[in-house]
């Protein structure tokens, strides 16, 4: 731009000069100068002409007599320039060859820099003896290099930054967080500062001065606005949940806030719908998650609202699940929260009805797992129990918490493996993901539906007979008989013990024609005398008949 303006302004200023001599040219006239009693007499245009010539003259030796008298000067910048020229050459061969892991050239290069430029006016030449004494292992070089660059205002970011990374390496933490706030004080808009220092705040639980420095960034422009809002909203819905047991009022403020950066960040929600209900604020209690359900169903959200109020019975529970379902119909977790409310309710049509319905819409662990409960609850059918048992063994899990690798049960404002602010995603754990269902293929869930077992039919068994059947005694006629002995004759009873031990009989003969009931009522007492009454006394071997034969088994 100056270039031009230049050559501009010399096509002007010849246009001019000639504007004026052609003028005076066509107005001629004489000039007449008594000088020292001559006159001298000329032309107008002539003197004019000599008048231009005499002050080019003079501009012109005017030049020549400062270049010379400036010439030493010149001859020394020109070669000092030179000079330089050649030192930045050196540092810029340098510092690639140290990005490149190069160090005998990095420092042959730092020499001849050094040579040439000098060190206090160049930092750049400490930056490379830095990098050279990393690249070959000399750490305590570059830390004291590092040092020095963080006392210079033009290099202090430099190395406030090498003195964190030694300070990691080392496993210094607490050095490498006091350098990393320094310089985030200093300087926000750093990138790396502001991370390390705001992943601090967050495990002190500092969460104030977390969103206070993630203002700064904003206002740097060093996050999108969009980022910077959702982690702010991470961070006042775990300032909340902190908030929560001792000031219900602040935690339902800081919740609110949350969710007005970030509407659907269920967490936030569920924080405000239990600081409301603290204050005995159902309705807003249920508005509020209801707000957040109609944008992402979450069964986190379901089981906060269906158990709002712990006085429900398990019938209210139902209608509210189903008031659930009512906002989002054919959801996988709204289906999912009706069939286990039905289920508490002893609703076994509805909770399997709505179990098999969420089975053909996503195949989860879950779902069977609760199939298998209702199918225990109502039919209590093993066969059909195990069915559900072994897909839901097959079956991928639900999604759950995860940051990094890491499943967790609850949500956390910072991953616990890497310390990363708003880690964990509401997603199926990766090496638990189902492949993708093509289009017109049967789904899991209706597979495990076609094969379920019929309901077992168990007949009543059948009452066992008894062995031995209670009769009453029945008097057993044997052939004729001559008995000649005289022996204790055993009568024949049923299986009850007598109360009292029998009186010895003495057998009479009988007739198998000729018996009848008196004569079978007959027995002949034989007198006793002399012995204990529970003594049998001693059969005669001589006089013993054989016993009578029946069907009873006597003993």
């Amino acid at each position: 731009m100056t270039t031009i303006l230049k050559v501009l302004f010399f096509f002007a200023f010849i246009l001019a000069l000639g504007f004026g001599f052609s003028w005076i040219a066509d107005r001629p006239g004489e000039i007449s100068l008594i000088w020292e009693g001559q006159q001298y007499n000329t032309d107008l245009i002539v003197a004019v002409t000599a008048l231009v010539a005499l002050v080019a003259a003079i501009m012109v030796t005017w030049w020549l007599l400062r270049t010379l008298w400036t010439s030493p000067h010149s001859v020394r910048r020109f070669f000092r320039a030179r000079k330089r020229d050649r030192g930045y050459q050196a540092l810029s061969t340098g510092l690639i060859a140290a990005g490149a892991g190069n160090a005998i050239l990095a420092r042959k290069m730092s020499a001849r820099a050094r040579s040439l430029i000098r060190a206090d006016q160049e930092p750049l030449i400490r930056v490379l003896d830095a990098q050279a004494a990393l690249i070959e292992g000399r750490h305590d070089e570059a830390r004291r290099l590092f040092q020095e660059m963080s006392e210079d205002p033009e290099t202090r970011e430099l190395g406030l930054r090498g003195l964190y990374v030694e300070a990691n390496r080392l496993g210094a933490h607490e050095a490498a967080r006091q350098y990393a706030e320094t310089a985030a004080e200093a300087a926000p808009y750093l990138p790396w500062a502001a991370k390390a220092t705001l992943e601090h705040r967050c495990r002190a639980g500092h969460w104030d001065d977390a969103i206070r420095l993630l203002d700064q960034q904003k206002i740097a422009h060093v996050l999108e606005r969009h980022e910077a809002e959702r982690l702010k909203a991470v961070l006042l819905t775990a300032k909340a949940e902190d908030q929560l047991e001792a000031e219900p009022a602040g935690a339902r403020d800081s919740a609110l806030k949350a969710l007005k950066l970030a509407k659907g960040l269920v967490p936030a929600a569920i924080v405000a719908a239990k600081a409301y209900m603290r204050e005995d604020n159902l309705r807003k209690a249920s508005h509020t998650l209801e707000q957040v359900w109609k944008l992402d169903p979450h069964p986190e959200i379901a089981r906060a609202y269906v158990r709002a109020r712990s006085g429900d019975s398990a019938v209210d529970r139902l209608k509210k699940a189903e008031k659930l379902e009512a906002l989002k119909p054919n959801n996988y977790e709204s289906l999912l929260i009706v069939a286990e409310a039905a289920l508490d309710a002893q609703d076994f049509k509805k909770a399997r009805a709505k179990a098999e319905a969420a089975a053909r819409i996503a195949s989860r662990e879950r779902v069977y797992l609760l199939l298998a409960d209702i199918e225990e609850a109502e039919t209590g059918d093993q066969g059909r129990i195990r069915h559900w048992m072994g897909q839901a063994l097959k079956a991928p899990r639900d999604a759950a918490w995860v940051a990094d690798g890491h499943v967790s049960e609850r949500w956390m404002p910072i991953s616990p493996v890497t310390g990363r602010l708003d880690a964990f995603e509401w997603k199926t754990p990766f090496d638990q993901l189902a492949g993708p269902i093509e289009e017109g293929n049967v789904s899991e869930g209706e597979k495990a539906l076609a094969s379920l077992p019929p309901v077992a039919r168990t007949e009543a068994p059948a009452r066992p007979e008894p062995e031995f059947e209670t009769a009453k005694p029945k008097i057993v006629q044997p052939e004729a008989r001559v008995i000649d002995a005289e022996p204790q004759a055993k009568a024949i009873e049923p299986e009850t013990p007598p109360a009292k031990p029998a009186k010895p009989v003495k057998p009479v003969v009988i007739a198998s024609g000729d018996a009848t009931p008196a004569t079978q009522e007959q027995a002949v007492v034989e007198p006793f005398f002399g012995r204990p009454p529970d003594d049998p006394g001693v059969k005669d071997p001589a006089l013993a008949a054989p016993e009578a034969k029946t069907r009873l088994k006597l003993f």
